[in-house]
């Protein structure tokens, strides 16, 4: 498969760059760090293209997908990794701004260009990491939470999208719980998923072509009672 990874130099991006590189796919892989990408490209010279982009403008994002596009011919598989998110139980905006600006204005862009991208090719599946923290809303994260709940919502709209233009599009919403990255931020937190295993069941979804998925699976079980808990309950937690 010809393949994009958004955001890929570090955590679940990087893990699914592993995995996919070695099964002899060939991959472009973006990110802000130039040299992280090269030492990627070093690891599987022969199945990597790299694109320094940051997801916040759009004109380096525009660029890198066209390049890439240009480079490998057609892109069968597009996974957009990118996000962050501050711990800000004081509201400061100079720390949400940053969340509202990576995970809204420029995640949109990125998701937009892809799925034009595959709706001109007539094929193609798209896959964004959210979160299944944007679920309910978090006082610890308020941004993080609200963003995440954007991005979930934004993915079931893309997917009834491509199901009424005759499904050669796919969409997949990947919801990981709480994975052992840089971005699992705080005290006392519980099911922490190693990196390794949230990524092999990201490909197994991938390969199945599911809608959205849990990962890992005990997440499942941890979102439907989350998502239905009343408030008057969660509020307490």
């Amino acid at each position: 498969m010809n393949i994009i990874i958004i955001g890929a130099t570090s955590g679940i991006g990087k893990a699914l760059f592993e995995k996919y590189a070695i099964d002899g796919n060939r991959i472009g892989i973006v990110g802000r760090r130039t040299h992280m990408l090269d030492e990627l490209r070093q690891q599987h010279p022969e199945c990597t293209i790299t694109a320094t982009a940051d997801i916040t403008k759009q004109d380096e994002v525009e660029r890198a997908i066209h390049d890439f596009t240009k480079e490998l011919g057609h892109v069968d598989l597009a996974i957009v990794c990118s996000g962050t998110g501050e711990i800000n139980p004081t509201l400061d905006y100079a720390l949400e701004r940053p969340t509202l600006d990576t995970n809204v204005m420029g995640w949109t862009y990125v998701i937009d260009t892809l799925f034009h991208l595959f709706e001109q090719q007539a094929h193609g599946h798209l896959v964004a990491i959210t979160s299944a923290g944007g679920l309910r809303g978090e006082p610890m994260a308020p941004a993080y939470s609200a963003t995440k709940a954007y991005q979930i919502n934004y993915m079931e709209a893309l997917r009834k999208k491509a199901f009424k233009s005759g499904g050669k599009v796919i969409v997949t919403d990947i919801r990981p719980g709480l994975v052992n990255t840089a971005m699992a931020k705080g005290e006392g937190l519980f099911w922490v998923m190693p990196v390794e295993k949230v990524a092999s069941q990201i490909c197994a979804a991938i390969r199945k072509r599911k809608s959205k998925v849990y990962v890992t699976k005990r997440w499942h079980v941890l979102a439907i009672i989350n998502k239905n808990l009343p408030f008057t309950l969660y509020k307490r937690m």
